[in-house]
């Protein structure tokens, strides 16, 4: 870091120095620095719904589950600030938000390089065929209907993280 060789920046007032994940993961690779500290770490998911009860079941859930580290949006323009600053590995997206719907989240996510591969699972009470069939037109990974079973929820989230896992990997 002091040499340059590590990009980051210092904290003011501090002697600390912060490093971002990406820098610090694409240096570790370059010089032949073990990454499995890196790599074994819990998933990032987004839960973006307005109804707060809900959201505080999915974050227990997930969050019980042991696999994932969860941050909340509750709403399309709060979901895309946080894609931008946190970066998720993944996104439980409800269709039901005020302003920016999950239509247009989904679309706004698939239209842009930076976002296009973030897998999103659809967590709707508009659990009908139609709108089953136009969440996966648009671009989510999977689709479950409220009311859903807890532990179905994390398994399949940790299911399509795994298939993008795996269509990452040179065959």
């Amino acid at each position: 870091f002091d040499s340059g060789q590590l990009k980051g920046f210092r904290v003011p007032g501090s002697r600390f120095r912060r490093i971002p994940r990406d820098i610090l993961y694409k240096f570790m690779k370059e010089n032949s620095i073990p990454t499995d500290a890196l790599e074994s770490g819990k998933r990032k998911a987004l839960v973006v719904d307005d109804d707060e009860e809900l959201v505080e079941l999915i974050r227990d859930v997930l969050e019980a589950d042991g696999r994932f580290e969860v941050r909340v949006a509750n709403n399309g323009f709060d979901a895309g600030m946080m894609v931008k600053e946190y970066h998720p590995d993944i996104i439980v997206l409800d269709l039901n938000l005020p302003g920016l719907d999950g239509y247009g989240v989904l679309s706004h996510l698939r239209s842009r390089p930076a976002t296009a591969d973030i897998p999103v699972v659809v967590l709707t009470a508009r659990g009908d065929e139609e709108n089953e069939v136009r969440v996966f037109e648009h671009g989510a990974d999977d689709f479950l209907s409220k009311p859903f079973r807890a532990r179905a929820l994390s398994a399949r989230l940790a299911a399509v993280l795994g298939r993008r896992r795996g269509r990452q990997q040179p065959t």
